[in-house]
C-alpha cells in the first residue's frame, strides 16, 4: 500500500495544480478587480504549516518538500516539487495537524523549518487567487490554476501583465528580498529564528 494511501483512506485528494506569482500587488485594487470579473472570495486564513524532509535533506536538493498546513478547520498533508517552469502538487486531507506532525516524525522525517502566513482567497471557476501575507515581504498574489496558460489568462483578466508572472515558491520569494528561509527555523508575524549553526 502507498505512504499516502495509507495515511488518508478514503479522503485522498490528488491534484495537479499549476501556479504563477506575482510580487507587491496593492491588496485594495486587486480585490476590486477581481470582484469586477466575477471572482467569488472563498475566506481569509491564518496557516499554521510545518515543512519536513529527510535527515539528509533529500527533498531539499531535489526543490521539493512535504509540507503540513492547517488554517485552524481544515488539515492538509502535501508533496510539492518545482521543476522548471512547474510547481506540482499532491495534496491530501489529514484529521489532526498534531497527530500527523508526530507521525512523520516518528517516521524519521526532521522539521525542516515551521512557518505562518496569512491569505486572502478567491474563485472563479476552475483558478484559485491567493493574495498571500508573509512576515516580512510585500504582499504577493498566486494564481493557481489547471494550466499554465489558463493561469496567465486569468492574470490578463485582473490586469496584470502575465509576462511579470513568475513560478516560484515562498523560499524564491524570500531569496527576492535578500532573506534566506533555509537560515531560519522558524518564521511567524512575532518573530524569525535562526537556525543553530
Amino acid at each position: 500500500m502507498g505512504l499516502m494511501q495509507f495515511w488518508v483512506c478514503s479522503t485522498m485528494q490528488n491534484m495537479e495544480e499549476f501556479e504563477i506569482t506575482f510580487f507587491e500587488v496593492n491588496v485594495k485594487e486587486l480585490e476590486v478587480k477581481l470582484l469586477e470579473v466575477g471572482a467569488e472570495k472563498v475566506g481569509e486564513y491564518h496557516f499554521r504549516r510545518a515543512l519536513f524532509d529527510y535527515p539528509d535533506m533529500r527533498m531539499n536538493a531535489k526543490n521539493s518538500w512535504l509540507r503540513l498546513r492547517t488554517d485552524g478547520q481544515k488539515v492538509t498533508l502535501a508533496y510539492k516539487s518545482k521543476t522548471g517552469d512547474d510547481v506540482k502538487e499532491i495534496e491530501v486531507i489529514v484529521e489532526d495537524y498534531e497527530k500527523t506532525y508526530t507521525l512523520l516524525k516518528s517516521m524519521g522525517l526532521v522539521v525542516k523549518r515551521e512557518e505562518e502566513n496569512k491569505r486572502i482567497k478567491y474563485q472563479k471557476g476552475n483558478t484559485t487567487f491567493d493574495i498571500d501575507s508573509w512576515p516580512q515581504i510585500p504582499v504577493y498574489l498566486e494564481i493557481e490554476s489547471t494550466s499554465i496558460q489558463e493561469a496567465r489568462n486569468s492574470a490578463g483578466e485582473v490586469g496584470l501583465d502575465p509576462k511579470d508572472g513568475v513560478i516560484t515558491s515562498p523560499l524564491d520569494g524570500y531569496k527576492k528580498y535578500g532573506i534566506d528561509l533555509n537560515e531560519y527555523s522558524v518564521i511567524t508575524f512575532e518573530k524569525m529564528i535562526k537556525k543553530c549553526n
